[in-house]
């Protein structure tokens, strides 16, 4: 399972835009198996990719825009190609897009890049907070009905646990239904201090065991830690995370 740990690179954001290949080598040095991408800060995926290979990184997948999936179709598959994925995952929903006709457009949207781009591998997924909860669509919330495993539907989920915590949701519950449709996930604690803030993996009040146990039956490729805001050092906290889950992974496969 320590194969399949990731790190969104947003949570690094400042440390990839002021120096974005030693960024990616300190998480290679750190054990991480993988990133996933949010932007490249001005590099081409060609050197990207060099700097991946050096340091032992796969990419998980990349966070797209709808707005690029749609109109930048042909450069996002040469770019992911590079970079080894064909994992695109849309990171949010437009602010003018979060009511029901928005939903609506969004789902047909994602769903015409799934279509285009099905021919030469690619998924399209849809990453979320928990704001989708608070628009229905058809009888069911936004979030449901944007990833809805049915087969007119290609939208994979990457469910952020996080914010199904947030919503009021048992995250181990929630995910069920998408098993065979969520290749990847993400991981990301809440503060027990009632704050109810992003915190490393291990400190908070989500557990994790269960996310992974069913992961490992049903479909899960990727889990990608994610932390909006850290309080501390970033690449601390994300250290802290992985050393987490490492002990987790220890405890399950020796029955603990």
């Amino acid at each position: 399972m320590k194969h399949k740990f990731a790190v969104q690179l947003y949570t690094l954001r400042k440390e990839c835009e002021q120096d974005f290949p030693a960024t990616l080598r300190k998480l290679g040095r750190m054990g991480w198996a993988g990133v996933e991408t949010a932007g490249l800060h001005g590099f081409a995926a060609e050197t990207i990719a060099e700097v991946l290979r050096e340091a032992g990184l796969k990419v998980a997948g990349m966070h797209i825009s709808v707005e690029r999936l749609r109109s930048d179709a042909e450069n996002v598959k040469a770019e992911a190609t590079l970079l080894g994925t064909k994992r695109l995952i849309c990171p949010s929903v437009p602010h003018e897009w979060r009511n029901e006709q928005g939903y609506i457009k969004l789902r047909a949207e994602l769903n015409a890049a799934a279509s285009e781009l099905r021919a030469d591998g690619f998924t399209v997924g849809f990453h979320n907070h928990a704001f989708e909860f608070e628009t229905t669509v058809g009888g069911m919330d936004a979030l449901s009905y944007l990833i809805e495993p049915t087969a007119d539907n290609a939208v994979l989920a990457e469910i952020d646990v996080y914010w199904i915590k947030k919503a009021g949701y048992d995250p181990a519950a929630f995910i069920v239904p998408y098993s065979g449709r969520m290749p990847t996930v993400h991981l990301k604690d809440m503060s027990g201090d009632g704050r109810g803030v992003y915190a490393e993996i291990g400190t908070g009040i989500i557990d994790f065991a269960p996310l992974l146990l069913w992961g490992e039956n049903n479909g899960v490729e990727w889990y990608v830690v994610e932390q909006d805001m850290c309080e501390g050092d970033p690449l601390d906290s994300v250290g802290h995370s992985l050393e987490h889950l490492y002990e987790l992974v220890d405890r399950l496969e020796h029955g603990a």
